[in-house]
């Protein structure tokens, strides 16, 4: 019995990923660029970025959902069909108030041939550049004051 059910499941899953190659005009994502450096940013900049795709296949592409890596990335994913041909985005917000190197991901999963795709964004957010005062300005600018 035990030999069955595992002949069964051979055959189910050959089938399955027979059924996933066989269809020629799959919608397929084609990113311009799978990977968003943002370089070097202050803490609080703008973490916006948008990753640009083309649906590639012949079928309309529905992408069903796109999840961070932590919370501290957030995508937004077009909700409607993309029409073969067309392009669109997929924009990430990364929360800028975390100091430090950072290297995240994005799962997108949807109805292309390749059905799971992930997107990185990687950076360093340093802390601003702090005014230093220096005690031979601050004793020149308190003689001014006294001054007057």
């Amino acid at each position: 019995m035990k030999k069955l059910l595992f002949a069964l499941a051979i055959i189910a899953t050959g089938t399955f990923a027979y059924a996933q190659d066989s269809n020629p005009n799959a919608p397929e994502i084609t990113f311009e660029a799978e990977t968003i450096d943002y370089g070097t940013i202050e803490q609080g900049a703008d973490g916006n970025r948008e990753f640009v795709f083309t649906n590639t296949g012949k079928e309309p592409l529905i992408i069903s959902n796109a999840t961070g890596s932590c919370g501290c990335t957030v995508p937004t994913w077009p909700r409607e069909p993309i029409a073969p041909g067309e392009k669109s985005s997929i924009k990430v917000k990364y929360d800028t108030k975390r100091v430090g190197p950072f290297t995240n991901s994005v799962t997108i999963n949807s109805n292309a041939a390749t059905s799971t795709k992930v997107i990185r964004i990687k950076g360093n957010v340093r802390k601003p550049e702090q005014v230093k005062t220096t005690p031979e300005k601050a004793d020149k600018t308190s003689m001014m004051e006294e001054s007057k």
